[in-house]
């Protein structure tokens, strides 16, 4: 943990949260904080919740009970478009981003920068193009030609692209929804670094994730659930990455599935 993130208000905090489907109760009494400068993950299997969390935050689901904060204040999310406005953004797994486009329209989409003004107005593709090799550049990718498909780079590269995009248009909390769930060892290791990256500018970070061993690196913050419900709450110096995986997996249940494993295993 950064010494700046000790003792302030955090970007975003959400208290005591709750969602019900029915019968079905998707998040139970579920609070954490989010500071800038650090990365908190929240870690849990399919079902867990996560995916119910990540929508509440960007707007798209309204909680049945509790409260979400920003900046210390609490805020009624009416939609994607007022959680945007906040500064709080959202990377899902599929990116949103169109590959047959060009990488610098795809950084911009729909935003992109206009000179001249009434009917000579017109789209300054010059400094679209300058905007987006500069930024990806501070995420550490040196694009050649801005103007290459963006179905042309790899899953890291287009990880890439859309965290910049988003630090880029002003997000002060940056969800990243499983960004190293379709990729390999390789690609993982680079995207965990551009997590890093937009740590180390001041974003607040929450990286979803069902992966302890992509987690704990990067991770200051660790917020574990289970069945909509937080099963553990830690910081970096208080758990390792053996606990984590010991803490989702039951830890008697890990260690009877290994018993089991071995009988099966030796002759």
């Amino acid at each position: 943990m950064t010494s700046a993130a000790v003792d302030r208000t955090p970007l975003l905090e959400v208290r005591n949260l709750c969602k019900y489907f029915g019968n079905v109760n998707a998040l139970e009494d579920v609070s954490l904080r989010v500071n800038a400068g650090e990365v908190t993950c929240v870690l849990g299997d399919n079902g867990a919740g996560k995916s119910t969390l990540i929508k509440i935050l960007s707007g798209v689901f309204a909680p049945d009970a509790g409260e979400v904060l920003f900046d210390g204040e609490p805020v009624a999310l009416a939609g994607p478009r007022q959680a945007r406005a906040l500064g709080i953004s959202t990377v899902f797994q599929d990116l949103a981003t169109v590959p047959l486009m060009s990488i610098w329209r795809n950084f911009f989409l729909g935003s992109e920068p206009t000179r001249g003004v009434g009917p000579f107005r017109h789209l300054d593709v010059a400094e679209a193009r300058r905007i987006t090799r500069e930024e990806l550049r501070k995420m550490g990718i040196d694009v050649r030609d801005s103007n290459q498909t963006v179905g042309t780079l790899s899953g890291g590269e287009r990880q890439a692209v859309a965290i910049s995009r988003a630090v880029y248009f002003g997000a002060r909390v940056l969800i990243l929804d499983e960004p190293t769930s379709a990729l390999g060892v390789k690609q993982s290791g680079i995207v965990l670094r551009y997590v890093l990256q937009a740590r180390d500018r001041g974003v607040g970070v929450i990286f979803i994730t069902h992966n302890p061993h992509h987690a704990h690196p990067v991770g200051d913050h660790f917020v574990l659930l289970n069945r909509g419900r937080v099963i553990g709450d830690h910081s970096k110096a208080e758990v390792t990455r053996e606990q984590l995986v010991r803490e989702m997996a039951g830890g008697a249940e890990l260690e009877a599935l290994a018993h089991e494993l071995a009988g099966i295993v030796e002759p």
